[in-house]
Order: C-alpha cells, then structure tokens, then sequence
C-alpha cells in the first residue's frame, strides 16, 4: 500500500485506531514511515510520539496493546484506518477510549458474530458447534431456536437475570445460525425494522 507521508510537511499521517468488532472509534495517533512499517511487521499498533520524538507502541508499558485486524488508506492515500482488537482500556486516563465513550455492548458485534458464522459455514472446521448445527440441517436449527425460544421465555418469568440473559443470548446466537442456514443475513433483519419504523 502507498501512502502519503509528505501531505503533512513533516512525514506524519493520522492514523484513526477503531475497535474491529464494535466499530467504535478508539484513538488518533500519528504515523511515520518507520512506525507503519513496524505496525504492519509486528501486528501492533505502533505509532510516531511527537511529545517523546521517537517510535511509541501502544501498550508497550500499560500491556494494552492494540492488536491490527486490518489497515485502510483514504481516498488520498494520507490517512489510514486501523481496525484492531483492544487489549483492555486504551486511554491511559483508564477509559475504553480516548473520547471517553464506552466500548462495551455496541450491537456492532451482532454483525462481527455474523460474520464468524458465515466464515463458520464457508469452512466448516471440525470440532466447532457451530459446524455441528450446519451438519444437522435447517430442520434441527430450526427445532434448536425454538427450544432457546421457549427457555428464554421460561426464565423470563423467573428473577435470575444472569439466567435469562444467558437464555437470550442462546436464542440470539441460533437465531443467527438459521439466517446463516437460510442465506440470509443480521442486516436483512435491520433492513426490515427500519422499513417499519418508517
């Protein structure tokens, strides 16, 4: 990938760090020519210190490295888009991010799940529960949601909250697999709400 380091005048380009599976914007670093070329090497994000004038790794001292999913360039070629998994809080203030927004629960992570389902049935590893439900056919998935259904329902009118979260993640997690099964996808049924919230 070329990029444009000399847009700036002084050899950076930002760099927007995003969490791969919640989509949320993490950080924004700088980046050199020696920095990108060591992020791509070591799978880390790694970026210029203007503050230290030298090559900083995140987490080199906290261990809450940023872990490269994927890097993009824009339009330009001089700013790049670094998807990544956090390996704990990224701020050093101590807060998931450095806007101090809140990474956990985004429903960003219905698709990422999505799509290791379907990487799930493109590859059908053995040993994976999820193979196993593709192996038993749409009828099986099918009964296996509604099982989860009625087990969700049932611990609804209980008071064990752990429970019945548990019980509507199951449903969650299978009801995925058959749209899987069914060619379709989560964001068919996003589609389909928003026409009727329109």
């Amino acid at each position: 990938m070329q990029l444009d380091f000399s847009k700036l005048g002084n050899g950076l380009i930002p760099a927007i760090v995003q969490d791969s599976q919640t989509s949320v914007v993490l950080m924004l670093g700088f980046m050199n020519e020696e920095a990108f070329e060591k992020t791509q090497k070591e799978g880390k994000v790694t970026f210029y210190s203007r503050s230290k004038d030298r090559l900083w790794t995140k987490g080199e001292e906290s261990g809450n490295f940023l872990n490269v999913v994927s890097i993009t360039p824009d339009c330009d070629s001089d700013t790049i888009l670094i998807k990544a998994n956090p390996v704990g809080p990224v701020c050093h203030t101590g807060s998931d991010t450095c806007f101090n927004e809140s990474n956990l629960g985004n429903a960003e992570f219905l698709i990422h799940l999505q799509d290791l389902i379907d990487k799930r049935l493109q590859d059908m590893p053995e040993g994976s529960y999820t193979t196993s439900l593709f192996n038993k056919g749409i009828n099986k998935i099918a009964q296996k949601v509604g099982e989860e259904a009625v087990e969700t329902v049932i611990e609804a009118k209980d008071s064990n909250e752990e429970l019945f979260l548990n019980e509507v993640a199951d449903l969650t997690y299978h009801t995925l697999v058959l749209l899987t099964a069914k060619g379709h996808r989560i964001e068919d049924v996003i589609k389909v709400l928003q026409g009727r919230h329109k």
